[in-house]
C-alpha cells in the first residue's frame, strides 16, 4: 500500500468516535494437528530450535519435521479468522500480533487484532486486546519537556506489523500506534517519543517544541490544543523495530531509520535525505541484523515514501547507521534473513541471495515442486527465514522451501507446501479462488489421480462450451497425488478472457471426465 493511501486511511479512521473493546486475558492451549499448513497466504516465518513458528492469513502454525506435520492454533475465536502479521521470539517467550479486516462506509480498513504471548514456549498462551489510548490528546512526559501526543483510541489502522523483545520489555510498531513499550506483559503500555520529521535526533535533556501526531490538523478545533496545533510527522507511521540488544534498537517508519542505544529514551535518525550515502528510501518495512565473525551488519527493507528521488530496494550499514550502501534497486523487499556470511532478500520480484555482504546477487529462480506439481505462479516473495541449510519462503501463493549447501545449490529444487481440500480418489475437482481475476492471480484446478500413473488432459470452454484452451494434453501425472494446475485467464491465442462462467473438463485414461466451474471477474 502506497504511504499517501496509509496516511489518507489513519486520518479517516481515527475521526471515527469508537470506545475501545475491553477483553480480558485467558490462555489457549488446545491446538488442531494437520498434514497440511494452516493457509497459503504465509507473511510470517520463524524459525527456533527444531520448530518452524509461520504466521499465515488464517492464524499461526508449527512444524517440527520440516513440513510433514503441522499444529494449528484454532482453538480460540480470536486466532480464528485472523492474520497473524508479527512474531516474535526471544527464549522461552513468544510474542504473535494479528490483524483483521473491518468495512466502514464500503471502505475496508485493516484493524489490530489483538497480541498473544506465551511464556512457555507454546503451551498456553495469553491474549490481550490492541493496545488502545483514551481522551482525545495526552501529555507525555520527556525529560524536561511536555509533549503533546494523539491518543490512539481505535483499533482501525492501528495494526502492529513488528515486535521486538528485550530482557525486559516488549515493543510494539504500529501504524496508527506508533512505537509502544510494556514491561508488565502487557498490562500497560508506554508510548516512545521519536523525532519529528524535522529533527534528526531528540534527547531528554534537550528544549523540545513539537508534538505526536501521525495525522495532519486533526485538533484543528480542540479548545485544549486550538494553539499548539498536532502536525504530521511521518516519523510516527512505524512498521518495524529491531533490538540489537537490550540497549540498542532500530526503528524503521516511514521517514526513516531510528537508532537508541540507551534502551529507547534518545534517538536519532537516518533517512535519504540527511546523509551523504544514505538509504534508498523512507518507507522502512523490515530490520534485521547480520553478525558474521567480526562484522555486524544492519539490513533495511527501504522503499520510497514521499520523495522523488527515494528508491525501492535494501539498504545496508556496517558502521552502526553513519553510512549505508544499497542494493537491489527498484524491487520492493518485504524482508531480510540472514545466516552467517549470506543474506536472503524475500522482494516483490522473488528470492535474493547474496554471499558477498550485498555486492553481488542471484535470484532462487522459479519456485516448482517437482514432486507435486506445485509451483508459485508469482514472483512475489514476502517472507523469507533460515533454519541450517534450510531456505523457507511464503507469499501469497503458500509456503516453500529450498536448500542451501554444497552438496545442494541455493535454489536447484524446491518442496512447495500448498493446503487444499483433499478430494483424494474421490473423482471430484473443484477450481480456487471462486471467482478469480486473471489480472492480479491465476486460478487453481484441484482434482487427484488413481493409484496408476496417468496421462492428463483438461481442455476449457466458454458458457456456450465453445473451447477456449487446453491446459494440458496427455501430461503425465503421478498417482495417488493432489494436483493443481494453473490458468492464467488467457486462451489459445494468448488473450485474456472476458468476464464469465467457464468450464473445465479433466479427462483422465480409464476413467469417465470430471467438470466443474471457473467464474472470472476483473
Amino acid at each position: 500500500m502506497r504511504l499517501m493511501q496509509v496516511i489518507a486511511f489513519c486520518i479517516i479512521v481515527l475521526a471515527i468516535s469508537a470506545q475501545a473493546q475491553v477483553v480480558n486475558s485467558y490462555s489457549l492451549t488446545e491446538t488442531q494437528l494437520s498434514s497440511l499448513p494452516q493457509s497459503n497466504s504465509i507473511s510470517q516465518i520463524v524459525p527456533r530450535g527444531d520448530t518452524i513458528w509461520v504466521g499465515s492469513g488464517r492464524g499461526l502454525s508449527y512444524t517440527i519435521d520440516a513440513g510433514r506435520s503441522w499444529k494449528l492454533f484454532t482453538a480460540s475465536e480470536t486466532f480464528d479468522g485472523k492474520s497473524v502479521c508479527a512474531i516474535a521470539i526471544r527464549g522461552n517467550a513468544i510474542w504473535v500480533a494479528s490483524e483483521y479486516s473491518v468495512i466502514n462506509d464500503n471502505q475496508s480498513y485493516q484493524t489490530g487484532g489483538g497480541l498473544h504471548y506465551s511464556t512457555d514456549r507454546g503451551s498456553t498462551w495469553t491474549f490481550l486486546p490492541q493496545p488502545v489510548d483514551t481522551g482525545k490528546v495526552d501529555t507525555l512526559i520527556y525529560g524536561r519537556n511536555k509533549i503533546p501526543a494523539l491518543a490512539i483510541t481505535v483499533p482501525q489502522q492501528n495494526v502492529t506489523w513488528d515486535l521486538t523483545l528485550t530482557q525486559n520489555a516488549v515493543w510494539t510498531a504500529s501504524w496508527a500506534g506508533m512505537l509502544r513499550k510494556s514491561t508488565d506483559q502487557g498490562k500497560s503500555w508506554q508510548r516512545i517519543v521519536l523525532p519529528p520529521d524535522n529533527l534528526n535526533q531528540i534527547s531528554p535533556s534537550d528544549s523540545l517544541h513539537f508534538s505526536m501526531s501521525n495525522v495532519e490538523k486533526f485538533f484543528k478545533n480542540d479548545s485544549l490544543y486550538n494553539k499548539d496545533t498536532l502536525h504530521l510527522s511521518n516519523n510516527y507511521l512505524v512498521f518495524s523495530v529491531y533490538a540489537s540488544d537490550d540497549s540498542t534498537l532500530w526503528v524503521g517508519t516511514a521517514n526513516g531509520i531510528n537508532k537508541s542505544t540507551d534502551g529507547g529514551i534518545s534517538w536519532r535518525k537516518f533517512n535519504h535525505k540527511n546523509q551523504l550515502k544514505p538509504i534508498s528510501g523512507n518507507f522502512v518495512v523490515g530490520i534485521t541484523e547480520q553478525r558474521w565473525k567480526s562484522k555486524r551488519i544492519i539490513w533495511a527493507a527501504t522503499s520510497n515514501a514521499v520523495d522523488p528521488d527515494e528508491k525501492r530496494g535494501v539498504s545496508f550499514s556496517s558502521d552502526g547507521g553513519e553510512t549505508w550502501g544499497t542494493a537491489l534497486l527498484g524491487d520492493f523487499a518485504h524482508n531480510i534473513a540472514v545466516h552467517d556470511s549470506i543474506v536472503y532478500v524475500a522482494a516483490d520480484g522473488g528470492l535474493y541471495r547474496s554471499s558477498d555482504f550485498g555486492q553481488s546477487w542471484t535470484r532462487g529462480g522459479t519456485i516448482a515442486d517437482p514432486t507435486n506439481f506445485q509451483r508459485f505462479a508469482s514472483s512475489k516473495i514476502t517472507g523469507t527465514a533460515v533454519k541450517g541449510d534450510t531456505v523457507w519462503v511464503g507469499g501469497d501463493e503458500g509456503l516453500a522451501f529450498t536448500f542451501d549447501s554444497p552438496a545442494q545449490s541455493f535454489g536447484s529444487s524446491w518442496r512447495v507446501l500448498r493446503t487444499y481440500v483433499p478430494v483424494q480418489a474421490s473423482g471430484k475437482s473443484y477450481s480456487y479462488p471462486l471467482p478469480f481475476s486473471p489480472a492480479a492471480e491465476v486460478v487453481r484446478i484441484h482434482y487427484s489421480t488413481s493409484e496408476k500413473t496417468l496421462p492428463v488432459t483438461i481442455r476449457i470452454f466458454d458458457f456456450a462450451m465453445a473451447p477456449v484452451k487446453i491446459l494440458l494434453r496427455g501430461a503425465t501425472r503421478i498417482g495417488s497425488v493432489e494436483h493443481d494446475e494453473i490458468w492464467d485467464g488467457r486462451d489459445d491465442l494468448g488473450r485474456r478472457v472476458s468476464n464469465g462462467v467457464y468450464f473445465y473438463r479433466i479427462e483422465i485414461e480409464d476413467s469417465d471426465p470430471q467438470w466443474g466451474k471457473i467464474f472470472v471477474l476483473q
